[in-house]
């Protein structure tokens, strides 16, 4: 595996992770409102989705502007 694509996916378990940790502190501390299972499973997939494929982008784009300049 590429090392840009591990790293994508690497950082989109930690945005997904990351959101989990929010969630449930917001759930603990905060006396949240309870979201069903369902709603949690696809906002951190979509968080883990967006975050990856931003980080693959973003590296793209910064790798290319760096060779550039």
């Amino acid at each position: 595996m590429r090392p840009r694509v591990k790293s994508s996916l690497l950082w989109g378990v930690v945005g997904a992770l990351a959101f989990l940790v929010l969630n449930n502190a917001y759930v603990l501390v905060l006396d949240g409102e309870f979201v069903p299972l369902w709603g949690i499973v696809l906002v951190t997939v979509l968080v883990g989705v967006v975050s990856a494929g931003t980080t693959y982008y973003g590296e793209g784009w910064w790798l290319k502007r760096k060779e550039n300049a």
